[in-house]
């Protein structure tokens, strides 16, 4: 099982729809990308839900993927998929994710108040600070 998480904490997934994997027909709405996929080659077209993997926490080329998909102008859902533990939710959200999908495992051992913790991302971002 897995656990949705969003900036009012462990939210109910409300997605009953599946996802298509990135070499899917046209008409997918909802896509899972590898945490290796070229966001430049993503049809961006009719798409309403992209899922991205996380393998590891220690690889952050979904951040990346996260940040080329809304600098190329998608404005649909995207979700953070697998391995992201709660340290890492603001650089998700700062990345462009909506929301972070973790197993159960990694739910259990960080609870929701850890993640609320740093769903005030926008408050602790250091270059706003910077700014003045």
């Amino acid at each position: 099982m897995t656990q949705l998480i969003n900036d009012t904490g462990f939210v109910a997934d409300d997605w009953t729809g599946g996802f298509c994997s990135s070499g899917a027909a046209n008409d997918c709405v909802a896509l899972d990308l590898a945490s290796d996929a070229d966001p430049q080659a993503v049809s961006l077209s009719g798409l309403k839900i992209i899922r991205v993997d996380f393998p590891t926490s220690a690889d952050g080329r979904g951040f990346t993927i996260a940040r080329a998909l809304r600098l190329r102008g998608y404005t649909g859902r995207l979700r953070a998929k697998g391995h992201v533990i709660a340290d890492q939710y603001a650089m998700a959200r700062r990345a462009g994710f909506d929301e972070v999908e973790v197993h159960d495992e990694i739910a259990n051992r960080q609870p929701e108040d850890q993640w609320l913790f740093r769903a005030d991302w926008k408050l602790n971002d250091y270059q706003s600070r910077l700014r003045g």
